[in-house]
């Protein structure tokens, strides 16, 4: 049996399924076919980058606007 290649868009689709209000991890994992570790790991890995890109300084677009300001 070949492993699964997921894509970042559904990997984040079904972190996102997970995160919401009353979901269940465990139906969420079995609908999708992936082991509950697998699940854990990419929300931490997607709150990870979240966060990264919270704390980041303003984009060049925001430095570009506030110039012509």
């Amino acid at each position: 049996m070949s492993r699964r290649k997921w894509t970042a868009e559904e990997k984040m689709n079904i972190v996102l399924e997970g995160m919401a209000p009353g979901a269940n991890i465990s139906e969420v994992c079995r609908n999708h076919g992936i082991a509950q570790t697998l699940y854990y790991r990419w929300r931490e890995a997607f709150l990870q980058a979240g966060l990264s890109g919270l704390s980041a300084g303003p984009s060049t677009r925001e430095q570009q606007l506030e110039k012509e300001l």
